[in-house]
């Protein structure tokens, strides 16, 4: 099958697998990605996002299942593909002896990129990625944040239709993780579609939809507002030094749903905050944990993300 300009779905899988052995990295992957989205593909260390990621780029063999990707099948017509999408790998994979604007030229050489577009082209993505001042940096020489940031313009620079990126923003520092997403999301307006993997529950919450992924398995795809409405009940944040403790007190009181901790926080979902707020603090108070604060709290992708694993587990 050959692209079309008019094509509906730019990804589409359906039970997609991989094993390695006697190991299951991918159990069933399906799912469908439309033009111009962000999509976040989330889950823990050793989800199997990087084997899904290789598989829909046609870097790796599925083991069962298949894959369409700008409508080339991502087996019988692996190299056809990998023409039109970028890819940018978890680890630092450019030459680090090499400068900022060499490596770019390398990768325009393999994508066969035309000399007669090369400069234009060259200092656009170098201004984009905010890289002009270190165009004659050794890559070696460069922090964390503009590593990757050189890594996307390398990505980009033969104009791929589809960019994926396997946890770009991993081991940067949190204003690097901000400006490379704020390059993302220009990208985005300018109607590439993105599809992209992460741990962080944060960056999940800037996709247009979000696939959870666990154990090789998608226990959830969809919106991420979507995702955060699957929660039963209303969160109650409690701050006290004594977090276990807390948990142990109300874990067991009627209309409590579930509890989970972060740090001296202990989120408890009840079926209505503002009748069981009063009710919690007296029986904290009763077991004598203090208590600094108990206040409603609106859910996030990671409270979501923790209670559908435990479903998972559960059933």
């Amino acid at each position: 099958m050959q692209p079309d300009n008019q094509i509906d779905l730019v990804i589409q899988s359906e039970n997609l697998g991989k094993e390695f052995g006697q190991t299951q990295a991918v159990a069933s992957l399906s799912l469908e990605v439309m033009p111009g989205e962000i999509f976040g593909l989330v889950g823990p260390d050793g989800a199997g996002k990087t084997t899904s990621m290789r598989m829909l780029t046609a870097i790796m063999l599925p083991s069962w299942g298949w894959a369409e990707v700008l409508g080339y099948d991502t087996v019988t017509q692996a190299e056809a593909l990998k023409a039109h999408i970028g890819y940018m790998a978890q680890r630092f994979n450019l030459y680090r002896d090499l400068t900022v604007m060499e490596n770019l030229n390398f990768f325009a050489d393999i994508f066969e990129v035309p000399s007669q577009a090369r400069a234009a082209r060259m200092e656009r993505l170098l201004e984009f990625a905010r890289l002009s001042r270190f165009k004659d940096r050794r890559a070696d020489h460069l922090s964390g944040g503009m590593q990757k940031k050189l890594s996307l313009a390398c990505t980009l620079v033969h104009e791929p239709k589809i960019l994926f990126l396997d946890e770009p923003t991993t081991g940067v520092d949190p204003v690097s993780r901000r400006e490379f997403w704020e390059i993302l999301t220009d990208l985005h307006l300018q109607g590439i579609t993105i599809f992209v993997s992460t741990p962080y529950m944060d960056e999940a919450e800037r996709c247009s939809r979000v696939g959870l992924l666990y154990q090789g398995e998608l226990i959830a795809c969809d919106r991420p507002e979507q995702i955060r409405q699957r929660l039963a009940g209303e969160l109650l944040e409690i701050q006290t030094p004594n977090v276990m403790q807390a948990q142990q007190v109300v874990i067991d009181l009627e209309d409590v749903i579930e509890t989970q901790t972060y740090g001296n926080l202990l989120h408890v979902f009840v079926q209505d905050a503002g009748k069981q707020r009063r009710r919690l603090s007296r029986a904290l108070e009763s077991a004598g944990v203090p208590v600094e604060s108990v206040r409603t709290a609106r859910p996030r992708m990671e409270e979501a993300f923790i209670s559908l694993i435990r479903k998972q587990e559960q059933d």
